[in-house]
């Protein structure tokens, strides 16, 4: 799943290209599970938007409008997909996307605030493309945003764990984001929770971005057991830890996350940061410290990795 470095690395490219273009028509596939807003009102908030920012929010990717940039296209007005959907669709696919294309007809519009929010959450394999229009439709794409630019943003999920939505209030989620968070209020996130600290780590409430790889890395390089209790490290655990979080989630998005899986950034390119794993995804492999085999336990559900002689 995508964590805080990947999210940001997607962010950081698209901040570079698509800020300030607007958005001409929209495609959504009517899927359900992806769409957290309606279709229609998806379509609405976005078609004729001007994309003013782009940032990251823990795990989720917040597009900052400004709406009445533009009006609709006539093409989209009349239900037409745009020449790379009909490209790349069968005649049935076609037929069915004609009637989902975004429309500036009465029936579908719907208020906008002054400031609405384009929200992504990339779930598991979810990826946010900017690609040229002739690019082919990838298989479960769950939506295209045509630019003026003429370049289009899609959506791609096959598992459908990601999440789409529009809001009109300032977004916020819980938790603080750990590379904004000092050492004494990072350090009382813990000092009384009795759970494992790779738990803690991972609880979205307390730190929001950080998943297993960054947990599992973070707590390798602070020579930390994840199945401590977070309320029984010392002050110096904490602080090794707290540098230990800054230092890899750094690193990650220097190196542009971490490619295991799914993940891609916005043009398409994989991250390199899983060459520089210490312990996730290298059970039974060499410590690069010591030489000891790397162990995995289960912990609250969730895989992870340590090595038995440098982390105490």
């Amino acid at each position: 799943m995508p964590e805080l470095p990947e999210v940001e690395t997607v962010v950081r490219g698209l901040r570079q290209t698509v800020v300030g273009d607007v958005i001409e028509d929209v495609w959504l596939s009517g899927r359900k599970q992806p769409l957290k807003s309606s279709p229609q009102e998806i379509a609405s908030v976005l078609t004729g938007a001007r994309i003013v920012g782009v940032r990251r929010m823990g795990k989720h990717i917040v597009i900052d409008l400004e709406v009445g940039a533009r009006s609709p296209s006539s093409a989209n007005k009349k239900g037409t997909p745009n020449r790379a959907i009909a490209r790349s669709c069968s005649k049935s696919q076609i037929t069915n996307r004609k009637s989902q294309i975004a429309g500036g007809s009465p029936d579908h519009q719907i208020a906008r605030s002054p400031d609405p929010q384009f929200i992504v959450h990339l779930g598991m394999t979810g990826r946010l493309l900017l690609v040229p229009p002739d690019a082919p439709l990838a298989k479960h794409t769950h939506l295209v945003a045509r630019l003026k630019s003429g370049k289009e943003l899609r959506f791609v999920d096959p598992r459908m764990f990601g999440k789409l939505a529009v809001v009109r209030q300032p977004f916020e989620t819980a938790g603080t984001e750990p590379l904004d968070i000092g050492f004494e209020l990072f350090s009382g996130l813990f000092r009384k929770r009795k759970t494992p600290i790779k738990s803690a780590l991972l609880n979205q409430n307390l730190l929001r971005g950080i998943g297993n790889i960054y947990a599992d890395e973070s707590l390798a390089r602070a020579a930390i057991r994840p199945r401590r209790r977070a309320a029984r490290l010392t002050r110096a655990d904490l602080h090794r830890l707290y540098q230990s979080v800054q230092q890899v989630l750094n690193d990650a998005i220097a190196a542009g996350g971490s490619s295991v899986s799914d993940y891609v950034d916005s043009a398409g390119e994989p991250g390199f940061f899983q060459f520089q794993h210490r312990v996730y995804g290298r059970e039974g492999e060499p410590c690069l410290t010591c030489g000891k085999p790397i162990k995995r336990v289960v912990i609250a559900g969730r895989s992870s990795h340590y090595c038995p002689k440098c982390q105490k």
